[in-house]
């Protein structure tokens, strides 16, 4: 599923991420993948800032505003039959 192009606030910070890859477990559409050992942003626009990934990374590698922006409105909106709000 994608959400809104670029609005997502996922941001991988490089050089904390060990390669550990327990945010690929937890994240629940693909958004990361493992490259060389280590993490990189694959889809950014498939991120629902659930939070899973920052909340599970060890050496805060990742962050994300969970339950902000458009992509949580869209999602909101999709679940409860009603229209996302992103303003």
């Amino acid at each position: 599923m994608k959400y809104l192009k670029n609005v997502a606030t996922l941001s991988l910070d490089e050089s904390k991420c060990t390669g550990c890859l327990r945010c690929l477990d937890v994240c629940p559409h693909a958004v990361l993948a493992a490259v060389d050992g280590k993490i990189a942003i694959a889809d950014r626009d498939a991120c629902m800032e659930c939070g899973a990934c920052s909340r599970n990374c060890p050496f805060a590698a990742l962050t994300v505003s969970a339950g902000v922006g458009c992509a949580y409105a869209v999602a909101r909106g999709g679940n409860c039959d009603g229209s996302p709000n992103c303003c």
